[in-house]
């Protein structure tokens, strides 16, 4: 069984893998909540047109969103070049930009996630928080925010699943440097590619479904307690 055991350089791939998908999750998360809220509950002019820039990462080429990327945000980029000049944030060639491909791929996932659990909330329920004199606010934190945590937990499940997995925006958009931005995929890309490199690329690829199950396996269980502490109460 000496052949599972990973290689200094296969440790770095997974551990850069899930830092950078634990970041793209958490850093999206606010800005899910907060776009799957205005989609689900606001009326505005051009909502079709914001839904769809939203859900374009899904139907793209993620190698055109890599290239996307990396126009924008580049170092020689507008964006990029601020970034950098102004707080020292570098994305291209780094592994805070791999952080960002991924974000970018997953976020429509997540968005859909929690949008749909928000248009599950009974407007009854909240329209009963406001008579009792809270705001729009305070009925989002105490009474819609507790309703649609389960749909927050799977949409969090499924953008770090996609965060896992995902290869084409960030190879484009960040290369594949070993212990800067060589992720899962990359790493498993790489022993494809050299002579003798299957067993490696078996390794990793046993390593991925492991960690996918691992986090289908947690979601489940916490939604499961989920749902019964809000049964109960």
């Amino acid at each position: 069984m000496d052949w599972l055991a990973l290689s200094p350089e296969e440790w770095s791939a997974v551990r850069l893998s899930l830092w950078v998908s634990v970041w793209a999750t958490l850093a999206s998360l606010p800005f899910g909540v907060l776009l799957a809220f205005v989609l689900a509950r606001k009326e505005f002019r051009g909502k079709s047109l914001v839904n769809g820039l939203v859900h374009l990462p899904l139907i793209l080429p993620p190698v055109v969103t890599g290239y996307l990327l990396l126009l924008v945000f580049g170092r020689r980029a507008p964006v990029g070049s601020f970034l950098e000049q102004s707080v020292g944030l570098i994305f291209s060639f780094r592994w805070t930009g791999a952080a960002l491909a991924c974000a970018v791929m997953a976020f429509p996932l997540m968005v859909r996630a929690i949008r749909l659990s928000i248009e599950a909330v009974d407007h009854k329920l909240e329209a009963a928080a406001s008579t009792l004199g809270a705001g729009p606010f305070w009925v989002f934190v105490t009474v819609t925010l507790p309703l649609i945590l389960p749909g927050i937990l799977a949409g969090m499940i499924l953008a770090f699943a996609k965060a896992m997995g995902e290869f084409g925006a960030t190879i484009t958009f960040v290369s594949n440097i070993p212990g800067e931005t060589q992720t899962l995929p990359s790493a498993i890309y790489t022993f494809t590619q050299v002579p003798g490199g299957e067993t490696g690329a078996l390794r990793l690829t046993l390593v991925s479904i492991a960690i996918a199950m691992a986090a289908l396996l947690a979601s489940e269980a916490l939604a499961r307690r989920l749902n019964r502490r809000m049964h109960a109460a």
